[in-house]
């Protein structure tokens, strides 16, 4: 079976830093770009940021270019979300995703995780 196990989310004041990890299992890691989705509440979901396994290229959402980092241990099939100076506004429920190597990443996804919750307290 399909894995996207997240983790990592919490409770953080404004300014701080919280890293996120999805363990991923039950498919080839290699062969997806694995990512992170993000839903407040009353919001759409946003894809925030991508990874591609294969080659390394990154993608970042520009509400958080800058102040996220995502990174992947192929080793390990996991992949981390490190996110700097927290704002009020990235208050969500954040969830991994694996799909294909396409552009833009975040439009063919095929597997989701379950969510992991961020607040952010001003």
């Amino acid at each position: 079976d399909v894995q996207l196990q997240a983790s990592g989310g919490g409770l953080v004041q404004a300014g701080g830093s919280l890293r996120l990890s999805c363990a991923a299992s039950g498919f080839t890691f290699d062969d997806y770009t694995i990512g992170w989705f993000r839903q407040a509440p009353g919001k759409e979901r946003e894809g925030v940021s991508g990874i591609s396994s294969s080659d390394g290229n990154t993608y970042y959402a520009d509400s958080v270019k800058g102040r996220f980092t995502i990174s992947s241990d192929n080793a390990k099939n996991t992949v981390y979300l490190q996110m700097n100076s927290l704002k009020p506004e990235d208050t969500a429920v954040y969830y991994c995703t694996a799909g294909p190597p396409v552009n833009p990443w975040y439009s063919a996804i095929r597997y989701w995780g379950k969510g992991t919750l961020v607040t952010v307290s001003s």
